[in-house]
């Protein structure tokens, strides 16, 4: 009997045993993964500085224009680069030498040869003492006969419309007609036909054109100012009444046209007259002087304007 209880138990247990749900196989593991780290970021590339676009105003001023070569010698020996040049009178002829591709050195030696009687073609006196084809001339001889947009640097020339007083710049055509224009002082030179047109010297509207270098794309602009001061005297001849009446006007324009420029040059031109073609090489030196004076001014304007 015991041992029959004993067989059951067994079989009980055993029984109990095989009820029992087998195990679960074990999982893997999770594993994890760390996204990759974002493609790095190309560098930035700042632009390299760009300088100011320079442009040269040069003012009227006759015989005094001369000391615009100074200036630009100045400028090519400490490496100022001018970019657009525009003139009025006197200045429109330097500025078209120079825009052909002429130096500062160049331009000094043409200015020490130069015969004042080689510009000047007298006419009878109905509109003017002196036809001006001669000042073309000279004009297109130097400059290789280019035309204005032809010229090595952008060239502006500013003449004076005769029907309305408007103002005109030249950036095309003939260069020595355009210069002979902005420099047919009223009574002195014959007006000059261009189409239907007449013109005359640009220093009525713009003695130095500080706007128009701006028109041309300067973004800064260097004036050069050699218009003379009104005599104290009354003079007594008629051409130096005229260059009188003209420094009257011209102060009053360039009280506007001169604020607008970012430097302005004056040359120390005392006691050289409108007509002292004899002081050519004093109003060079006059030219190198200031120009040398405003450099320091002159660089930081550009350090201020270079992006």
């Amino acid at each position: 009997m015991l041992l029959r209880r004993a067989g059951l138990a067994a079989l009980v247990t055993i029984l109990a045993g095989c009820s029992v749900l087998p195990t679960q196989p074990p999982q893997p593991p999770v594993v994890i993964t760390t996204p990759p780290p974002p493609d790095p970021q190309p560098p930035i590339i700042k632009p390299a500085p760009r300088p100011p676009r320079i442009g040269l105003a040069l003012g009227g001023g006759a015989a005094r224009g001369f000391a615009h070569i100074g200036v630009i010698q100045v400028f090519e020996e400490n490496g100022i680069k001018v970019d657009l040049v525009a003139g009025t009178s006197a200045g429109s002829l330097v500025a078209a030498l120079y825009a052909s591709g002429k130096n500062g050195k160049e331009m000094q030696a043409l200015s020490d040869t130069m015969d004042e009687g080689a510009i000047t073609d007298w006419s009878f006196p109905l509109r003017g003492l002196i036809r001006g084809e001669a000042l073309a001339r000279f004009i297109r001889d130097k400059t290789g006969g280019k035309n204005i947009e032809q010229m090595s640097l952008p060239l502006g020339i500013v003449a004076t419309d005769l029907s309305d007083g408007s103002s005109i710049l030249f950036r095309s055509g003939d260069t020595g007609t355009a210069v002979r224009a902005s420099s047919a002082v009223p009574a002195v030179f014959q007006p000059v036909r261009i189409g239907q047109r007449e013109f005359v010297d640009g220093g009525l509207v713009s003695p130095v054109p500080v706007r128009f270098a701006k028109e041309m794309g300067a973004t800064l602009v260097v004036a050069v100012d050699i218009t003379s001061p009104p005599e104290k005297d009354p003079p007594g001849d008629a051409f130096r009444m005229l260059m009188q009446t003209f420094s009257i006007m011209g102060r009053s324009i360039n009280m506007f046209e001169l604020r607008e420029a970012d430097v302005v040059i004056r040359p120390k031109l005392d006691g050289v007259g409108s007509a002292d073609f004899t002081a050519r090489r004093r109003a060079v030196q006059a030219g190198r002087e200031a120009a040398q004076a405003i450099l320091p001014i002159l660089r930081q304007r550009i350090a201020e304007k270079t992006r």
